[in-house]
């Protein structure tokens, strides 16, 4: 297996911690290899969230895992933000700190949703600039995920993949691959997947991403809210059998079921693992839900 260049550690099947689900890990403390959590939920103050991870992070790894750190953005870098990461971070132990490649907001606003960025020579090296920022100030090498997309700009230079496998060479970053972003954003605009996940240099990956989606049948929508569909597992075999072992973890977040639901599907990772990849091949005049039907 190749290892990521930094030595970071393969945690293993993991969960995104969820508030709803905090008692049921206090009480029967399940068997989880680790959890990742939500940054923002856990930056200031206390009250019992903060208590409940406290508790939580004595038994398991705990992983950050950002959607305001805003790479794409031109406004400046939120200093009072990173210092909280910071410590977030130091308190977690967390191996890397992780967010995605996209901007959150403008002049000081956040629109709370990950937006799509413009991928040309000037924003790479506007974005390879935060990065090597951020990533000296928070002392922790910084993971980026590539996030699900609806639309895209015209005036690109280049595509996804190529931006994501510079940004990632020359900012020195890991890349936290989510499968089920590539599914959907091929989906929605009609790329090959594999072509992408071929372009992604694999000893950068430090972690995976699975999760469901909604098929509206025109178009994904990355909702997070069922079952990973059988196509996202075919994406996780091939990528997986690229780079070997990372750690691999399972969002759930809306219409969220008990954890067992939750951490059963998560371990299903660990048998598409296990079963050699078949040969993908997804073109942008065939669906990739066609393709799930083809290999179910």
């Amino acid at each position: 297996m190749l290892a990521n260049r930094w030595n970071l550690p393969d945690l293993g099947f993991g969960v995104g911690l969820r508030s709803v689900h905090y008692d049921h890990i206090l009480e029967h403390f399940p068997p989880v290899d680790w959890f990742e959590v939500i940054s923002e939920n856990y930056l200031t103050g206390g009250g019992y969230a903060v208590h409940a991870l406290e508790k939580i992070r004595e038994r398991y790894p705990i992983v950050t895992h950002g959607v305001s750190l805003s790479i794409g953005s031109t406004d400046p870098l939120n200093s009072t933000y990173l210092e909280r990461l910071k410590r977030l971070a130091d308190r977690m132990n967390t191996p890397w700190v992780s967010d995605h490649i996209c901007w959150t907001g403008v002049n000081g606003r956040n629109t709370h949703d990950l937006l799509p960025i413009l991928y040309t020579e000037e924003t790479l090296r506007h974005v390879v600039s935060r990065i090597r920022t951020i990533q000296d100030f928070l002392e922790r090498r910084v993971v980026l995920e590539n996030v699900s997309t609806y639309v895209e700009f015209a005036a690109s230079t280049m595509t996804e993949w190529e931006f994501i496998a510079r940004m990632a060479e020359d900012a020195d970053c890991g890349l936290l691959l989510d499968v089920n972003n590539v599914y959907v954003s091929a989906f929605n605009h009609g790329f090959d997947a594999k072509e992408f996940i071929d372009a992604i240099p694999a000893d950068r990956i430090c972690q995976y991403h699975l999760a469901g989606h909604t098929n509206k049948g025109t178009h994904i929508i990355d909702t997070h809210s069922d079952h990973v569909v059988d196509g996202v597992w075919e994406l996780y075999r091939y990528a997986y059998s690229r780079s070997g072992g990372r750690a691999t973890l399972l969002e759930w977040d809306e219409d969220i079921p008990p954890f067992e639901v939750v951490h059963a599907e998560a371990l299903k990772a660990r048998e598409y693992r296990d079963i050699p990849s078949v040969s993908l091949s997804y073109s942008p005049k065939k669906p990739i839900h066609a393709f799930a039907e083809e290999y179910a």
